[in-house]
């Protein structure tokens, strides 16, 4: 891949860790396409953009839809030029017990979450194959290696994510092809995801801490779009995570037993007309942060560490 990017999908880009991303790219000096529902979310993040004297392109997408996500992806050539970054951060989740949730909630949240990120990646590949360069990043998260309880739809999306991203990785491989595969595996962040995701629950939901600020995910996307490696870990928390699942799953079952219900939820109750963006977007611009910041860290010693080691040899 060249060293800078001057075309950059990313989707989700409407709020949280996906708008950080394309401003953390705008600031890089690439043009930067923002694929999202929410027209008030995307005016948002286009205006910032627009702030630091870059250059966006929104489109109002549901990457649920794979015609559209299509659609999306030649406009942004036709309108600024071959893509050499695509970053699928489009998702969707819900808080509740897995028998509480219908049938329509689980397919909902794993068409935006799992397809859309297929999607995605095939409109990518489309592109980027033929000119055999760019750069694909799969924001994931810790909990595509350790579910835990009240998120299945969600876990489930990220675990196949991971899957779906493995298996290309190796039919890259086996063609010889320089397109570059990456999976960022996150810890918790202070996103709007908290303040209109849809929950069963009787109080309001938040990031197991310890809580990272979107910026940090944002920096640690733009370096993986720029450098090879199979898979980038952000936080100690999804070292911990992912690690000690793989060493002791067991230990983890009944940790997050004691913890994991708990440890999502605040004091608050949860108001009978919160937000919710599971089939719709909601009708203001959340921004980047959450309700959090008091509570989330600008820093991840682990992750700032990470990214100086020398990698490991990979295509």
């Amino acid at each position: 891949m060249k060293a800078k990017a001057d075309v950059v999908v990313v989707t989700g880009a409407s709020g949280g860790i996906g708008r950080a991303t394309a401003l953390a790219f705008a600031q890089n000096g690439s043009r930067v396409a923002l694929l999202a529902r929410g027209e008030a979310g995307l005016a948002g993040a286009q205006r910032e953009i627009e702030n630091v004297g870059g250059r966006a392109l929104p489109i109002a997408v549901d990457v649920a839809d794979a015609d559209a996500v299509e659609r999306a992806a030649a406009r942004v050539e036709q309108e600024l030029g071959p893509i050499d970054v695509w970053v699928n951060a489009a998702m969707a989740t819900i808080f509740g017990p897995v028998s509480s949730l219908g049938a329509d909630e689980y397919r909902r949240a794993t068409e935006v979450t799992y397809l859309g990120t297929v999607y995605g990646t095939m409109s990518a590949l489309r592109r980027m194959q033929p000119r055999n360069r760019g750069a694909i990043v799969q924001v994931g998260s810790a909990l595509a290696y350790r579910a835990i309880p009240l998120q299945a739809p969600y876990c489930g999306a990220k675990y196949a994510i991971r899957g779906f991203t493995d298996a290309l990785r190796v039919e890259l491989m086996h063609e010889n092809s320089d397109v570059q595969l990456t999976m960022v595996q996150l810890s918790a962040f202070n996103t709007p995801q908290f303040n209109w995701a849809r929950s069963h629950m009787p109080r309001r939901a938040q990031p197991v801490p310890p809580i990272f600020q979107p910026e940090v995910a944002a920096r640690a996307i733009v370096w993986a779009a720029g450098h090879r490696r199979r898979e980038l870990h952000v936080g100690w928390p999804a070292v911990k995570a992912i690690w000690g699942n793989k060493i002791m799953p067991w230990l983890a079952d009944r940790m997050l037993v004691r913890s994991g219900f708990s440890g999502q939820l605040t004091s608050e109750p949860q108001p009978a007309d919160a937000p919710d963006n599971l089939y719709a977007p909601v009708d203001y611009d959340g921004g980047t942060h959450g309700r959090f910041d008091a509570r989330a860290r600008s820093r991840s010693l682990q992750t700032e560490w990470t990214v100086r080691r020398p990698p490991r040899t990979q295509r």
